[in-house]
């Protein structure tokens, strides 16, 4: 999509990508920071990967982790450390209140994120849908919904896994390694110009509240 002035490369892939199990209001686009994971398994090495990029809005770099993980059990499983950690790594440099985009190619996970970010709105908190989380990852779900609980608010959106950028930095971590190295920064998004609030993305325009692609 085009949207005038800088953005986050994230944002751009958040704002044409299907969110499932969640309505697209016209203010889709308006978080604070976007935060794309992946987790990856080696069955035949029996070893794994985590892999996270967040961004500002505008663009700017806050962190990329490319981490291995030789304690991961499953591919799914994977997937829910490295949203875990993306999330913990944001909530160190963000306040609060802060909207945030997700960025994940498990249609589960991010079916699960949004069902639990509309539970934070019901009086009984109770999630719309029922929330299918592998019971080895109920240990990271927790401390993916206590983020999502911190945070003003999270949405997620499905990308396909060769659209992930995080998606190397989880495949090899030996060879991006350096990512880890870069200096940690503490960055605050630049106040929208009064006239983004006005343009919709285009692909929310016609989209109905949940996607074909979602996993029930």
């Amino acid at each position: 999509m085009a949207v005038h002035g800088r953005s986050s490369p994230l944002r751009a892939l958040f704002d044409e990508s299907p969110t499932p199990h969640i309505a697209h209001p016209p203010r889709t686009h308006h978080r604070d920071f976007y935060v794309a994971t992946d987790g990856s398994y080696n069955l035949d090495s029996d070893e794994g990967g985590l892999g996270a990029i967040i961004e500002t809005r505008d663009g700017e770099q806050v962190a990329r982790l490319s981490v291995p993980d030789d304690s991961v059990a499953d591919n799914n499983i994977a997937e829910y450390r490295a949203l875990h950690l993306g999330l913990d790594v944001l909530a160190a440099r963000a306040p609060p209140g802060s909207h945030v985009g997700v960025l994940v190619d498990h249609d589960d996970l991010a079916a699960n994120v949004n069902s639990a970010t509309l539970a934070t709105r019901r009086t009984d908190h109770t999630p719309p849908r029922k929330l299918t989380v592998p019971p080895e990852g109920r240990n990271h779900w927790r401390g993916i919904r206590a983020r999502v609980c911190r945070f003003g608010e999270v949405r997620a959106a499905v990308l396909e896994s060769d659209q992930n950028p995080a998606h190397a930095l989880a495949n090899a971590p030996e060879e991006y390694a350096h990512v880890n190295r870069q200096t940690d920064r503490c960055l605050l998004p630049e106040c929208p110009e009064s006239s983004e609030s006005q343009i919709p993305p285009p692909s929310r325009a016609d989209r109905r509240a949940s996607d074909s692609r979602a996993s029930d």
